[in-house]
């Protein structure tokens, strides 16, 4: 088979290996499309720093194509299609044990696959061997579509984090795809969602989404419009899907007595941000972060893709062959897509 290797900055390599064979309690599955995450993107481009070789890959769509001899075949069967939630947390620590894997105190991206052979993710690869657990199905999509179960569940996971009720005023900042699928969500929700982005056509798509309003951060002032779409109450809750740390100054500086900022992106860099802990004090509001998803997530996310509940058609901005997946990199990180999808 062959897969895609990282062997230094913006040196990405395809190989040939080995074809796994399906082990007792292992699933073989053959990949039929992965969407190039940010975080990959990040690897190429050398921000994201790990050990090479590396093969990446994480938001996966695929068919089985074996099954070991210890695998439950009344759920799973050759030919079943299935999104692959990745299987980065350790399942051994305190945080795992009680079902918050996506807060895994090992979470590690770089384990070494069984059947593959360099550390890695693995889904810019052929074939792939996992465990059970780690499969989910899906319905009625093209495999590029359910590519972006992954993100979605990412997504699920925040805006419970979140726990918006029917009614509240959400404000996004940054309409990216992981902003337009957290307005999307939020609007399903029950809430009225404030979409905010400096990209013209991003805030258009976020109203097709479901915004109710947009406000462009480069020629309006965010917390004027904020203060005067809630009727000075600020937002219930304001999701922050930037990695610009500045934009945290922004996002508390907006919310409202008793709710919510939610940090979901990766910052970079990493720098230090101000708040006045009086203020927090007395607005009786929070602060929090969120990463990764689990299992229950990954269900949802799944189900609400094969129905089209949330349609992802609209963020799959290219799609490229296996063959041209350093195309499709190069793509990625001009930042005018949503997500370019490698077709295998």
């Amino acid at each position: 088979m062959k897969t895609a290797v990282f062997y230094g900055v913006e040196d990405l390599r395809i190989e040939e290996c080995a074809t796994p064979e399906a082990s007792a309690n292992k699933i073989l599955i053959k990949i039929d499309a992965c969407a190039i995450c940010t975080w990959e993107q990040r690897v190429y481009t050398g921000v994201k720093k790990v050990e090479y070789p590396f093969i990446g890959g994480h938001e996966i769509a695929a068919e089985i194509v074996d099954l070991g001899s210890e695998i439950d075949q009344k759920n799973w069967k050759i030919g079943d299609k299935v999104v692959f939630g990745t299987n980065l947390a350790c399942g051994n620590c305190e945080f795992c044990k009680s079902g918050e894997e996506q807060s895994c105190q090992d979470f590690n991206h770089s384990k070494h696959l069984e059947g593959l052979p360099h550390k890695g993710m693995g889904g810019l690869s052929e074939y792939m061997l996992v465990e059970p657990k780690h499969l989910f199905h899906y319905y009625n999509v093209t495999p590029e579509e359910a590519a972006f179960t992954e993100p979605l569940s990412c997504v699920v996971h925040s805006c419970e984090t979140a726990d918006i009720h029917y009614g509240d005023l959400v404000v996004v900042i940054g309409c990216g795809i992981m902003g337009q699928l957290h307005v999307a969500l939020s609007v399903k929700s029950g809430a009225t969602v404030v979409a905010c982005d400096l990209n013209e056509e991003r805030l258009q798509l976020a109203k097709e989404n479901g915004a109710r309003y947009v406000i462009n951060s480069g020629t309006q002032n965010l917390k004027d419009e904020v203060a005067r779409i809630s009727h000075g109450l600020g937002a219930n809750v304001v999701f922050d899907t930037t990695p610009i740390a500045s934009v945290v100054e922004d996002s508390v500086s907006i919310v409202g007595n008793t709710g919510r900022v939610i940090l979901y992106s990766s910052f970079y860099p990493d720098e230090p941000v101000g708040f006045s802990p009086d203020q927090l004090h007395k607005g009786s509001y929070s602060i929090r972060g969120t990463a990764n998803s689990n299992s229950r997530d990954f269900i949802r996310a799944s189900k609400m893709i094969s129905e089209r509940t949330i349609d992802m058609r609209p963020f799959i901005s290219e799609v490229v062959t296996f063959d041209d997946v350093e195309k499709g990199f190069k793509s990625a990180i001009k930042g005018d897509k949503y997500r370019v999808v490698v077709k295998f």
